[in-house]
């Protein structure tokens, strides 16, 4: 039996319905169950997903049932329209559309007025008794085709349509007459010959055949392949192609056209919405040649607006009545397509509208409200990406951007400030009250105090995990990184992108959602949240069984994660506590220690502003776990660099300026992120872990004695070994049992480690034995898996996931093949150890929906992230329940 391509709608039936969107899209599920519903819609048929499938396997051809199909599906709306396709004295005109499963406004093609020729357009004149209303669907039919089937330039056309207008000498196409959009399509017809060498085709058939190709080649459009990376749609899943009889909204005064939604997509608002316009087609709502009028009076703005409900009441009160059943129907608010053609009311299209964050969630808790759907669909319905928007501000979606560069979203948010290409110049600026952007080739941990008053960062190297990325989101603010088209000159104090120089004290504004860079000041909107989100969140919190912390460093970022909804910190990295203020002074004396009694010295300057930032984690998280990293990164990063700094440090230790570089260079590594850093650190200079542990349990036992409940974890970085766990776990526990006893406070505390190297995972049964948790650090487990520099990666990652070796790039999303694997395997080994060993995840990785879904599915009991993102892991640890 041959494979059935093509469904037919129409006449109140249908072939197909709404739970095909997989082989129908959702454009043609829809029009199938609307037709099914007795709804009025033009009568057409939809070829499947699976013939772009095959047109893309085949060399651009078709399978070969699929003509005698479509023909037989084009006869069925003839006969249902009583007219015939091609007939110059009755003639059927159509429309082919796209359609693919997920929806994506405006990135596929759209052909009208399909079927008219020099001879047609006489006929169609006749049967209407409106030679206007057909020169014009002739001129717009062969402009439209030209440009999307031929690729003749859409700027020729409107060029030749102004040159009429001022022969005419009118201001408006509308003032056209019918002689004069004869010959406007005239002249089309010889710019295409002229341009392409090849002339329009006449023929009605091969004009259908021609469209059906071209809606299938946009499927593989730059657009639209971006449009399919930045909303993870599969390339595999293919569009269909709708083939629909025409109606006509530009037939006269009776005549409009429009799109209208349910439920304000702005705010969630329950009213009907939308624009119109009379005497239109669909193309001409959108594209700004005429003004929209609002669709009812409650939306009119200005007395002098003529609404649909004013000019055409009767279809207006048809048209509310479909709105109220299709979305009763649906469940959800619903963006609806319609045309009126001279007073009859035609539905085009409904599919779930697209809406803001704030509406997301306004429409989600006002359904449940209204009984027409559960908590539980609610949750499904709101995406990780509207969380995102609703947590930072975004630029006006009113705003011309002009992007002079693109790089890696990194982080997400608007930041708008001025540039400055130092951490040092960031601070002075911040002090004379200027917002900044803070732009550097990569940052280093030496960066923190620019970061931290800048309104965005912006780098020219490094990937989504690097130290920019990372920080960025921990503080909640945008950053676009691995931004390769900027050269960056911090001597100069500028960066070039392309013709565009940028130097300091320009006006930036990035977009961490999306990487894009746009030169001068945009506006922004601050989201807000409502009581609808509390609400939403808790039902959330109802549903999913993972845990979420954040990784938080300061008091403040623990704070920020409270309120946000962490149950604990995941992951408290003490390195970040040494750049401020004096420390690093200090943290410098004793890297630069030549024994141990000197180093120790150093260290006791140390303890107590370590016991100061603990206390403060502590009281935050009251009755919360906190999980404390001990020093990871490789000492030579605390060191200067620059001569001037090296200077400057050499007259705050009065140890030469040779002395330093000396020290430098011994420091240096040919590869640090596999070198003398972690757990190795702290073997060979275990009084640095001893000064941390003691401050950690001194912070612990003060405030326990207090009244406040604390519940540290001392967390062991890089371990590969069990013998590097049980010899610092010797360190550690004597140095807590010593507190301990000294101040006659008992607090119990948890010690365990990260799982970041391949070996951990493999030998986790073994290091289970000397660990109470454990945590993968998936940066550097996804790092140490591929043999990938996190930091580099991103030159040429994007090149991996837009050819297929990779789906995704792993320092964003787990990679389950392989770093996921040897995940398992650890989770599997160690509780063979330890049934109830506690294991998380303190990665980026934490705050992506889809590594959260994962992590769920692994068992682990948490997840940690930044604390901007705890409500997106909360959501996606409760849709990984609902999946």
């Amino acid at each position: 039996m041959a494979t059935k391509y093509v469904f037919a709608f129409g006449n109140g039936k249908a072939e197909g319905k709404a739970d095909m969107k997989e082989l129908l899209g959702g454009k043609g599920a829809n029009l199938a169950e609307m037709s099914g519903l007795g709804l009025p819609v033009p009568p057409g048929f939809t070829i499947t997903t699976e013939v772009c499938t095959y047109f893309y396997d085949h060399d651009q051809t078709y399978p070969a049932e699929l003509k005698e199909q479509v023909i037989a599906a084009l006869k069925h709306v003839e006969k249902i329209i009583g007219a015939k396709f091609g007939d110059p004295h009755n003639p059927l005109l159509v429309s082919v559309r796209s359609g693919a499963r997920a929806s994506m406004p405006g990135m596929m093609d759209t052909i009208l007025n399909l079927g008219l020729n020099d001879a047609v357009v006489e006929g169609l004149a006749v049967k209407t008794n409106n030679a206007r209303f057909a020169a014009d669907s002739y001129r717009r039919f062969v402009q439209m085709y030209g440009d999307v089937v031929m690729g003749a330039s859409s700027e020729g056309f409107e060029h030749l349509i102004d040159e009429m207008k001022r022969e005419r000498n009118v201001r408006l196409d509308t003032e056209l007459t019918a002689e004069d959009l004869k010959e406007l399509a005239a002249r089309f017809k010889r710019r295409i010959a002229d341009d392409l060498g090849t002339s329009f085709p006449d023929s009605p058939e091969e004009q259908l055949w021609g469209a059906i190709g071209a809606v299938f080649r946009s499927w593989q459009t730059p657009r639209a392949i971006e449009y399919r990376r930045l909303h993870a749609i599969p390339a595999a899943w293919g569009t269909a192609v709708n083939v629909q009889a025409m109606v006509f909204g530009n037939m006269g005064e009776h005549s409009a056209t429009g799109v209208g939604f349910t439920r304000d997509p702005s705010t969630g608002e329950h009213r009907f919405f939308g624009e119109y316009l009379i005497n239109a087609q669909g193309e001409d709502v959108v594209a700004g040649i005429r003004t929209p009028q609002p669709i009812n009076i409650a939306a009119k703005t200005d007395a002098a607006q003529l609404s649909l409900e004013e000019a055409m009441p009767e279809s207006y009160r048809q048209l509310d009545g479909i709105t109220q059943k299709l979305e009763a129907h649906y469940r959800d608010m619903q963006d609806i397509e319609f045309t009126i053609q001279e007073g009859k009311l035609w539905m085009l299209q409904t599919r779930n509208g697209k809406r803001t964050a704030a509406a997301a969630v306004k429409i989600a808790v006002d359904l449940v409200n209204e009984k027409m759907i559960d908590q539980k669909t609610a949750i499904k319905r709101v995406s990780a990406s509207h969380l995102d928007q609703l947590l930072h501000p975004t630029i006006d979606p009113q705003a011309r951007r002009e992007v002079i560069a693109k790089g890696l979203p990194a982080s997400p948010g608007a930041a708008v400030g001025k540039a400055v290409f130092s951490a040092d110049d960031a601070w002075e600026w911040h002090n004379r009250g200027e917002k900044i952007v803070l732009i550097r080739l990569e940052t280093s941990p030496d960066d923190i105090k620019g970061m931290a008053v800048a309104e965005g960062i912006l780098t020219a190297r490094g990937g989504m995990t690097s130290h920019a990325a990372v920080v960025a989101r921990g503080m909640g603010k945008p950053c676009v990184a691995g931004c390769h088209d900027l050269a960056v000159n911090a001597t100069k104090k500028e960066c070039a992108a392309g013709s565009i120089t940028v130097r300091e004290g320009d006006w930036i504004t990035l977009d961490g959602a999306t990487g894009e860079v746009m030169a001068g000041a945009l506006p922004t909107v601050t989201p807000e949240l409502t009581g609808d989100f509390g609400t939403f969140m808790g039902w959330v919190d109802g549903v999913r069984r993972l845990g979420v912390r954040a990784n938080a460093d300061t008091p403040h970022d623990a704070e920020v994660a409270r309120r946000f909804g962490a149950e604990g910190i995941g992951l408290c990295r003490t390195e970040h506590m040494f750049f401020e203020g004096d420390r690093i002074d200090a943290v410098r004396e004793m890297i630069l220690a030549s024994d141990v009694e000197g180093r120790k010295q150093a260290l006791k300057k140390i303890l107590p502003m370590q016991r100061k930032d603990f206390v403060g984690i502590f009281r935050a998280m009251d009755g919360f776990p906190v999980t404390i990293r001990l020093l990871d990164p490789p000492l030579h990063e605390f060191l200067p660099h620059t001569d001037k700094d090296i200077a400057e440090l050499s007259q705050v230790t009065g140890v030469s300026a040779d002395q330093l570089r000396r020290k430098r260079d011994e420091l240096h590594e040919f590869n640090p992120m596999l070198g003398h850093r972690g757990c190795r650190l702290g073997i060979t200079f275990p009084e640095i872990y001893a000064m941390q542990v003691q401050a950690i349990m001194e912070a612990a036992c003060e405030l326990t004695a207090q009244g406040v409940k604390v519940i540290p974890e001392i967390e062991i970085p890089l371990v590969g070994h069990v013998h590097e766990l049980k010899m610092l776990r010797t360190i550690c526990d004597k140095v807590a049992s010593e507190v301990i006893k000294h101040t006659g406070t008992d607090v119990e505390y948890l010690l365990g480690t990260m799982i970041e190297l391949p070996r951990a995972c493999v030998v986790a049964d073994e290091i289970a034995h000397a660990a109470d948790f454990m945590s993968f650090g998936t940066n550097d487990l996804t790092q140490t898996t591929f043999g990938f520099s996190r930091d580099d990666a991103g030159s040429f990652l994007g090149e991996y996931v837009e050819r297929h070796i990779l789906p995704v790039d792993p320092f964003v999303s787990i990679d389950r093949g392989g770093v996921g694997k040897l995940m398992k395997m650890a989770c599997d080994l160690a509780r063979k150890t330890k049934p109830d060993i506690v294991i998380g995840i303190c990665g980026e990785h934490g705050g992506d929906p889809s590594s959260v879904m994962f992590c769920h599915e692994l068992g682990l009991d948490y997840v940690s992230c930044s604390p901007y993102r705890v409500p997106i892991a909360r959501l996606a640890a409760a849709q990984a329940v609902l999946k």
